[in-house]
Parts: structure tokens; sequence; C-alpha cells
């Protein structure tokens, strides 16, 4: 399969040009304010605030009028133990920092309490994020639209019964198993500096799911991804690691990004892509050491997304407070096809990004560790791998729960215009909101206007 199109750049004014000629993109847009006042605590490198952050420029960009805006319907626990184990999501739901001496136990056993720390709303904020994620793929798979964006999604380490890095629930794992429902074969990327490891493991033994995740390797957390690792039983040679060292550039990561996507897209073929777009690679990151630029970490996005294929686009991971939205923001604009100003528009946070205030930022002078002969060689391996991808799916997903094999009913995305009356605003107005969640009923999102009022 080739792309429809060829995004050399991602430059804002050739955007436009390179959106296929008689396609439109319909773009949804999952959002929750709420999920901008959870905390990690004190240090903590992981901030929800930066996904308010992300929101708010989205909105001073006029980035909203392009898409459709949704508060997602908060998904219930049992939509979580479709892939978590029943023990886990009951835990997450009864801890907080008042009992957490009552669960000694069970926080050393679900690995709860140092880098996934115990915070007041822990289980709501999983609820948000995940509910984002889900909605989208049933949004998508009621070809409602062509692109899903969650920037509050993408928590990708969590495992069946252990949080881990950060990530308590595994949205990224649940989104997909919502799209198998409809799709027999999907895609998931993973562009985050750190190994897409509780994906890959959730679907390390199936053919119907391809896992591609390209990652500093060595001595770095999650540890694992090593090249060698290409999945087991049905799933051989379906999960696809690209293992890198420190200092990766734009030049070096699109030489193999692009090939390596090409070759997939030729031999997977797939119904729906999961893209996890974690901004931890780009240059300066808190915790990172890949030496990305805005632009090239967005031509990751543009390049797929010119594939034209359903595609559900997740937040990640991202440390640097002022970056993470820079990036979110630009990727949004690229998936819209939106040209955007380079100088940042007043907002909300506006103090974050001086001294410059600029959308986009230059990179360092850090070395590339990574040998172009390192690089092509990797690549080669990887595109030997996929030649013996199987031209056709075969065994049914099987995560462990009742529910998910018995191909449990998809999550309703009947959309409602709630007038005034309702709740709505009643307008296209970002400024404005009602009270949204008065009236709700199972199994209807609310279809609201851009939340703008923290």
């Amino acid at each position: 399969m080739e792309p429809q199109s060829n995004p050399l750049s991602t430059d804002p004014t050739t955007l436009e040009a390179s959106i296929p000629k008689g396609t439109s993109r319909r773009v949804s847009y999952f959002y929750d304010a709420e999920v901008g006042n959870y905390h990690y605590g004190q240090g903590h490198p992981m901030k929800p605030h930066r996904v308010r952050m992300t929101h708010n420029l989205v909105v001073n960009y006029g980035l909203y009028k392009q898409m459709d805006v949704f508060r997602p319907r908060l998904i219930q626990s049992n939509a979580m133990t479709r892939f978590h184990s029943d023990d886990y999501i009951n835990f997450l739901k009864v801890i907080t920092p008042d009992n957490m001496t009552d669960f000694t136990r069970q926080l050393q056993r679900f690995n709860v309490g140092e880098d996934c720390p115990v915070f007041d709303g822990l289980f709501e904020f999983c609820q948000l994020y995940t509910s984002g994620s889900i909605g989208g793929a049933a949004r998508l798979n009621e070809d409602n639209a062509d692109v899903v964006i969650n920037w509050s999604g993408g928590l990708h380490h969590a495992k069946k019964a252990e949080a881990s890095g950060f990530c308590y629930i595994n949205d990224c794992v649940l989104a997909i198993l919502e799209l198998l429902k409809k799709h027999e074969r999907v895609l998931y990327i993973d562009i985050d500096i750190h190994h897409g490891d509780g994906v890959e493991e959730a679907f390390y033994s199936t053919n119907r799911v391809m896992t591609v995740s390209f990652h500093k390797f060595g001595e770095y957390f999650p540890g694992t991804g090593d090249v060698l690792d290409t999945g087991y039983a049905d799933g051989k040679n379906y999960a696809i690691n690209f293992p890198l060292n420190d200092g990766m550039d734009d030049e070096a990561y699109h030489s193999i990004f692009k090939p390596v996507m090409s070759k997939v897209m030729e031999h997977f073929a797939p119904g729906a892509v999961v893209l996890q777009c974690g901004a931890d690679s780009l240059s300066g990151d808190r915790l990172g050491c890949f030496n990305l630029s805005v632009k090239g970490h967005a031509e990751c996005v543009n390049f797929v997304r010119s594939f034209n294929i359903p595609m559900l686009v997740l937040g990640g991971g991202g440390y640097t407070l002022r970056n993470v939205p820079r990036c979110w923001t630009y990727e949004t604009a690229v998936v819209v096809g939106e040209p955007v100003n380079e100088n940042l528009p007043f907002n909300d946070y506006y103090e974050y990004f001086g001294p410059d205030y600029t959308l986009h930022l230059p990179v360092s002078n850090m070395e590339n560790l990574n040998s172009k002969e390192y690089l092509s060689k990797t690549k080669n391996q990887l595109i030997d791998i996929l030649r013996d991808v199987e031209p056709v799916p075969g065994t049914q997903i099987q995560t462990g729960q009742v529910e998910s094999q018995l191909n449990p009913r998809g999550v309703s995305m009947e959309i409602d215009e709630p007038s005034k009356s309702d709740g709505g605003n009643g307008s296209n107005n970002p400024d404005e909101r009602g009270d949204s969640r008065v009236g709700w009923r199972e199994g209807a999102p609310c279809r609201v206007g851009v939340v703008n009022n923290e």
C-alpha cells in the first residue's frame, strides 16, 4: 500500500497541498476539562496539566473550528476489565491517599506507590483519559470520523494487573480491542522515546494486531523492545521493534520511520491505526535523550495520515511542560491540514512559552550516537521480518477476559446536539458551555462546544 500523497514537509504553508485531492479530513477531538485538575504529586514529572495547556493553544489557534469536539462519556469499570484484571480495577477504585496503609500488600502487588503514585481522584483520572480513547475508537468504527485525537491518552506501559511508567489503565490496548470489533487488523505505532511494552505484551501472540515501536534501548526504561523480540506463536513477526541510541535527529529518524512504515502498510494492510505520539522523543525533554524537532515529530504523524486509513491519535510521554503543548498543537494542525502561525497566540498559559513565544524551538547540538550503518542494518533486518507476515489474519483475539472473548457490544456513539435547554451551549462558541453532564443517558456522549473555561 502506498501513501496517497508525498508529504515531504510539514511546513504549515505546504500542509494543504499534502492532503490527497478529492478527500476531506473528518477529524474528531476528545477533551474533558477536568483532566488538568489531577496531580501526580510534587516533583513528579508526569503533569496532566499539559493536556489543558495543549487544548488552550488548540482553541486560541482556532483549530477547534476544523474538528468535531466532544467530551467523552465516562466508561465504567467493566469496560476496563476487557483487558485488565478485576482485582486490579477494584483496587484502583478504592485506593486513596487516606487509606493507603490498609492496602500495603496490594500496593506492592500492583506496583503502585512510586513511579505510579496514589493521588486524589486516581480512578476518575483513569476514566477520563481512557474514555476518550475508547470513545474515539468507537467513532472510527461507526465511520463518523477519519481521524480522532485524544491527547490525554497514550498511556502505553500499563499491564493487565500492574501499573507501570506513570500509567495505570492501558487506554491504547482498550482502544485497539474496540477497533477489533470492526477491523480484521489494527496497527499500533509508537513514537514515544520509551518502548510501548504494555501494548506489545497484550498482543504478543496474535496476528490481528501489529505493534511497531521506535524507542531508546539499553539501560533505559522499560528495558524491553529488542529487535529480536518479534512476537510469539500466531503473533510471530507481528511485533516490530527498532531500538535506538541517544541523539536521534529528524533526518535519521525519518530515514528509518518512513521505509519501515511503508513496508508495514504494504504487508500488514491494517484496517485502522492507533498512533501514540509521546512527546518525550523531542529535543530537550526532561526525561528523554533524542533530538527531534516539533516538525520532525509531526512529520511522522503526517506520513501515517497520508495512507488515509482510519486513525486514532493519542498522546503519551512528554515531560518538558512548555514543549509538549507546542508539539501536540502543531500535530493537531497537521491532522486537520490547517496552517498555523509561528508566533503563538495569546493564551491562558502564555508566560510558559517565553522568552521566544514561538511554536517551534531549535534542537540541541548533541551528538547522534546512531550510525548510518547501524540504522541501515536494523532497518533491513525489520523489512526482512515483515516479508514473512501472512496475507490473511487468523486466530481470534484472546485477552484472558471472558467478556472480550464474546465480542462485546460496541460502545454506542449516537451523537446528541444539545440545545440550551438540554444543557448545551446552542452555538459553536468555545467560550460558552452549559453543564452538559446533566441529563446524560447511558450510551450517548454529549456533543459540546470546545471547553475553555478553566
